[in-house]
């Protein structure tokens, strides 16, 4: 089987880390975003995965090149030289996705994070005989998004709904897909939408059918996002019974520490937080909501919540992050410094306290 991920873009809801690498580079939970979804289509029998992309994919391809080997996986890019939307890129890769035996493949929207029920979709799919099955997602307000009408005992979909006033349902597209690839007959070479120019075409042809995804989703494109995220990540986790979570006395809930970080003595850790291999965690630091990534030092007493802490960075002796502080690639902290939702370009020092929420150059 093949799959197509959605990389896209410039990534710019999530700067300033993106600055540093692409989006689907950006570590979650302790690996690159993009390696949860290869991880997953892997274990599902996917031998080939082709990334949809516009935006440094030397770098992407660079990066991915260890983990081919590791996962034995083949990892191609297919590279748009205009933004062709969500559909456009499954038209421009065509001749990767398609094999001799006609199988189904996979879309996967880059951002989003899951169980990813990826066996149970394949099953789901053969089941109904259609030409396309999306997965769906139940949320509390459904007006926000694009809302999936669907046939109840079926799953069948029968129309979508963009941002409803009134109440028509509350599955949302969860930006995982399974499509025939007589699909890409459907499909032009040209900026076009998946969700409001193709689907709808399937669904008329009552040729679409929605699966209901068991467990958490969350698309994590945008810091607050991304904190929450984690915390439905390392939540399944624990349901999993997973050996990945730490334990210990100086931790608090569901917390992945990587086995090169060092934690120094009387420090809190916890809920919900990821620390990055090479960590320093000092004495007495406290950890709650928040990711701490590769190579970071936190010096003593200093006390870091609902935030995410940058590749290289330092966070100073009794400082204190918090509220969404975003910390670009290799920003020092100085010791005493509040930060309150500052977001911090790469390569910046930080000498005096950032009092409300601001961008800093």
């Amino acid at each position: 089987m093949k799959a197509l991920i959605l990389v896209g873009g410039f990534g710019t809801r999530l700067r300033p880390l993106t600055l540093s690498v692409p989006k689907p580079l950006v570590d979650f939970a302790n690996k690159p975003m993009i390696m949860h979804q290869i991880e997953a289509l892997k274990a599902v029998g996917v031998t080939e995965v082709v990334l949809a992309i516009n935006y440094q994919p030397e770098v992407m391809l660079n990066f991915l090149k260890d983990f081919e080997a590791k996962l034995g996986i083949t990892i191609t890019c297919s590279q748009e030289t205009e933004p062709l939307g969500t559909a456009g890129p499954l038209a421009l890769a065509r001749d990767k996705l398609v094999d001799e035996l006609g199988e189904p493949f996979f879309v996967l929207n880059s951002d989003v994070i899951s169980e990813y029920p990826l066996k149970a979709m394949i099953e789901f799919h053969k089941s109904h005989g259609g030409e396309a099955s999306i997965m769906v997602t139940k949320v509390d307000e459904p007006s926000k998004y694009g809302v999936v009408v669907t046939e109840e005992s079926t799953g069948k979909v029968e129309k979508f709904v963009e941002k409803p006033k009134i109440f028509v349902g509350n599955k949302i597209n969860a930006g995982i897909y399974l499509l025939n690839p007589s699909v890409l007959d459907k499909i032009e070479l040209r900026p076009t939408s998946i969700e409001k120019e193709v689907f709808p075409k399937i669904a008329a042809e009552n040729k679409l059918y929605a699966m209901v995804l068991p467990g958490f989703w969350m698309d994590i494109g945008q810091p607050r996002d991304y904190i929450t995220g984690l915390r439905l990540y390392l939540d399944s986790l624990r349901k999993n019974s997973s050996p990945k979570l730490a334990s210990g006395s100086h931790i608090v809930g569901n917390v992945l520490v990587d086995e090169s970080a060092k934690i120094g003595e009387g420090c809190l850790i916890g809920p919900d937080v990821a620390v990055g291999p090479g960590c320093v965690i000092e004495a007495g630091v406290r950890l709650s909501r928040c990711t701490i990534m590769r190579g970071v030092r936190v010096k003593k007493h200093a006390c870091i919540s609902s935030s995410i802490i940058g590749w290289h960075s330092t966070v100073g002796q009794w400082a204190r992050v918090e509220n969404m502080t975003v910390l670009g690639e290799d920003v020092h902290v100085c010791d005493e410094i509040y930060s309150n939702g500052g977001v911090v370009l790469p390569h910046k020092e930080i000498k005096s306290s950032i009092l409300k929420p601001e961008i800093v150059m």
